[in-house]
């Protein structure tokens, strides 16, 4: 891939893209670490919480790119990014509730960085296959969407809750990126180049069973949420 090239621009896009529909976690985390803190104090948690956690980002985004060079790591990457494209869909956004709020500045910032290095894995797997194994791209994309992150991630979280199909429109970019990892994985990419028909067929199969097994979960979680509120009205 040519540097500044349109593919470049294409593929920068993408990874910025797959950080922002990725941040609901790491926005939450921010908001729930620093919410203790004297709103004099919370800016400065937050802007030395971030970009601690976006070293570490950067640093295993590297480490993650020299990997997926080993063979057959481009396919268990790939696996597991549709397991994570999935997890988008499915999950209901609870799992944050043990995250405690620091009570000094330099708690928040540790809250800050050790939770998002912990949940930032989906995020690292993402962009370095989105990124295509180009390190200018893994540092260009972040440095875009971190700050769009930090400032505004309660809006970019608002315009989620607002517009639902965002995430579905995230979870297909996940699959398109975890399927075309594991067709250019080099011991399957021959294969896949002779029939470029069945490559298609793939991604598609793909992007369409994250979709598919997503939206299921997710009607399936609304449905029981629904009958638990009405069986708790019966009883009271």
């Amino acid at each position: 891939m040519e540097l500044f090239s349109p593919t470049f621009w294409l593929a920068l896009l993408n990874v910025v893209f797959i950080d922002l529909i990725l941040a609901g976690d790491n926005a939450i985390v921010i908001g729930l670490a620093a919410r203790n803190l004297h709103p004099s104090v919370q800016k400065k948690a937050i802007l030395y919480g971030t970009g601690g956690a976006l070293l570490i980002r950067i640093l295993a985004t590297v480490v993650v790119l020299w990997l997926l060079k080993v063979p057959w790591l481009l396919l268990v990457g790939g696996i597991l990014l549709i397991w994570i494209a999935y997890k988008l869909l499915a999950d209901q956004g609870d799992e944050h509730n043990d995250i405690q709020a620091g009570t000094s500045l330099w708690t928040a910032i540790r809250t800050i960085v050790i939770a998002d290095a912990a949940m930032g894995l989906d995020n690292v797997i993402a962009v370095a296959g989105a990124a295509q194994q180009h390190l200018v791209l893994v540092i260009l994309g972040l440095l875009i969407s971190v700050p769009i992150i930090v400032w505004g991630s309660t809006l970019f979280i608002k315009l989620i809750n607002h517009f639902p199909w965002i995430i579905y429109v995230g979870a297909i970019v996940l699959g398109y990126t975890a399927s075309n990892m594991i067709t250019e994985e080099q011991r399957l990419l021959p294969y896949f180049t002779e029939h470029t028909a069945l490559r298609i067929l793939f991604i598609v199969v793909v992007i369409a069973g994250v979709v598919f097994a997503g939206y299921r979960k997710r009607s399936s979680s609304s449905s029981h949420k629904g009958s638990g509120g009405e069986q708790q009205r019966s009883y009271s």
